[in-house]
């Protein structure tokens, strides 16, 4: 047995050579592959980013499209510079940029990919791409931007930029890389997965210069990009370029609505910005530039700025009151000014005349008639039992919780509860006298212009609204919107109780909006004088319009403005003309707009 180990030792040996033999052989004459690899010296797998889909205007005007840009990609280990100041030059970078770079480069991976310099525009990409051969390890990825042909919409349509460590964090499918651009704001963001698309994936092979040799394998391995789902959005393009232009100047909000459906006809954020600026190489510069603005035109007023409502809450009042029979059309109170001010007008006044004449006085008393109802004996009981019964009533008409709308960071607002009373006074500490200011839209009410205009889409229905929305089709289809915007919101008001409000409403801008009067379009509007601690007392105006056949729905705002009939209303006539007749018949009142000197 001993004498037969050499035996078995060189068996083994000679089996290992033949194994290895028929490998050479298979790598050398059957499969070429790994002959072209080691004359290239490398395959690059490079991503092949998809087209973000396009965003078009209900009428099909183009809102948002892509621009293309080059990001010029390193994989270190392959890296070879010989005169780094030229390299810098040509690339038009500063050596600190490049060190920076190729450091976070180094950092990431030695033999993946990643950034050395971004966002080369088209030109910048031609004037260097032949010289990319002298570079080894470098090569180009193409990508888009966003860019907006009229510069508008800027707040609603939201914006692109890279993405952070947290959000990959947060990525469970790994779709993202780092380097990639993400939808941060608006559409772009609450519909991200639909416009972003689907990468693919190419594999080249390169030689020991960089140059490309082709596809691996003949791209057998290659995967084509999808571009991103077009998006057809509920705005009106030409209005919402109107309302901007009627708001420049101004800070405040405008929001219309189509009563019928909740679509968004127009989104106005004042002041606004150019949202091509937070596109390209310059974005971080812009960005920071617009944060840092005092006047804060990033800020999307119109679902995260809150205000109180004012008078035109009065109509919500009159209508809690009808449902539950407290108040009826004959129901008549004095202007009495001794319980909270009001302004000059005729006096008793029924609830047309209350809402026709926005009396203050009479909104007093009929506040208290709804809340203390002799429930309890306790007035401090019967007073919380009161409250907290009317919100639960306000709240059905979509204020104090968020609508829903498709953006990011909408407000709820706030209708105060009697937990909120019991915390700033204390539990039986507080009755009617404490919270009177809510009966005209004052005092803890707060509510967000989008939350007002659809209020008024609800007056104009006679009780139901569909959530506010901005989308209307995916790639020509409305039935891949979310199923949320297609249910129908009844708010608990019988739709006779609407009559009455709509004809108090029509003809309450005579009394206190006559600017907002357009003839042989019947407005049925709300104007709101909302106080200030702060300055000038907000301008506020609701409406809609046509009173027979609303087509559209409308709540402005105007900070520091005054009187809710000088600027909100004016502004929001104009608007309602705009979209109605297509066309603007009193340039006086587009000119007192424009001008801007409300409160003089």
């Amino acid at each position: 047995m001993k004498d037969q180990r050499p035996v078995v030792i060189l068996i083994f040996i000679f089996l290992v050579s033949i194994v290895l033999l028929v490998k050479l052989f298979m790598i050398q004459v059957v499969d070429d592959s790994f002959m072209k690899r080691a004359e290239s010296n490398a395959i690059q797998r490079i991503v092949d980013h998809p087209y973000r889909g396009l965003v078009k205007d209900r009428n099909g005007k183009l809102l948002v499209f892509n621009n293309p840009i080059f990001d010029v990609m390193i994989v270190p280990k392959e890296f070879k510079v010989g005169d780094t100041a030229r390299f810098c030059e040509l690339f038009k970078i500063s050596k600190e940029q490049f060190i920076e770079s190729y450091t976070a480069a180094r950092k990431y991976s030695s033999v993946k990919p990643s950034t050395l310099i971004k966002q080369f525009s088209t030109m910048d990409f031609a004037r260097i791409q032949d010289f990319l051969v002298d570079y080894p390890g470098l090569f180009i990825t193409t990508r888009s931007v966003r860019s907006y042909p009229n510069a508008t919409a800027g707040h609603a349509l939201g914006y692109i930029g890279e993405i952070s460590a947290g959000q990959l964090e947060r990525d469970t499918l790994k779709y993202y890389a780092q380097g990639d651009y993400v939808g941060l704001s608006g559409l772009e963001r609450y519909y991200e997965n639909d416009l972003r698309g689907k990468k693919g994936v190419k594999y080249k092979m390169v030689n020991v210069r960089g140059v490309d040799k082709g596809p691996f394998k003949d791209g057998e391995y290659d995967t084509a990009s999808v571009a991103g789902k077009n998006i057809t959005s509920t705005i009106d393009m030409d209005l919402q370029l109107y309302g901007e232009m009627l708001m420049a100047g101004k800070t405040g909000s405008v929001v219309a609505i189509e009563p019928k459906t909740g679509e968004i006809l127009a989104m106005i954020s004042a002041p606004n910005y150019d949202p091509n600026g937070l596109t390209g190489a310059e974005f971080s510069k812009n960005y920071r530039k617009l944060n840092n603005d005092p006047s804060m035109p990033l800020f999307n007023r119109p679902i995260m700025a809150m205000y109180p409502p004012g008078s035109i809450f009065k109509i919500v009042q009159s209508l809690i009151g009808l449902q539950d029979g407290i108040l009826f059309p004959e129901t008549t109170f004095a202007c009495n000014k001794s319980l909270v001010a009001c302004h000059n007008h005729p006096s008793p006044v029924n609830l047309f005349g209350a809402i026709r004449n926005s009396c203050n006085p009479y909104y007093h008393q009929a506040f208290r008639m709804l809340i203390n109802r002799e429930v309890s004996s306790n007035t401090f009981k019967d007073t919380q039992i009161g409250l907290d019964a009317w919100r639960e009533k306000v709240m059905k008409f979509g204020l104090g919780s968020a609508l829903g709308v498709d953006m990011p960071n909408e407000k709820k607002g706030s209708i105060p509860s009697s937990q909120y009373y019991d915390r700033v006074y204390g539990a039986g500490h507080w009755k009617y006298s404490t919270i009177y200011s809510l009966s005209i839209g004052q005092g803890e009410l707060m509510v967000t212009p989008l939350q007002m205009a659809n209020l008024s889409a609800i007056f104009a229905n006679k009780g139901y609204y569909y959530t506010p929305h901005l989308i209307k089709e995916v790639d020509g289809d409305p039935t891949q919107i979310p199923a949320k915007y297609q249910v129908k919101h009844e708010v608990g008001i019988d739709a006779h109780h609407f009559n009455l409000i709509q004809d108090a409403m029509a003809e309450a801008i005579y009394g206190t909006a006559a600017r907002a009067v357009l003839k042989d379009i019947t407005i049925a509007g709300k104007t709101g004088t909302a106080q200030n601690p702060h300055g000038e007392d907000h301008s506020v105006f609701f409406a809609f319009a046509p009173k027979e056949d609303p087509k559209i729905a409308i709540a402005v705002y105007v900070e520091n403005a005054g009187w809710g009939g000088r600027a909100a209303a004016s502004t929001a006539s104009l608007m309602i003309e705009k979209y109605i007749r297509g066309s603007i018949t009193r340039p006086a009142l587009e000119e007192y707009v424009l001008a801007g000197n409300f409160i003089y």
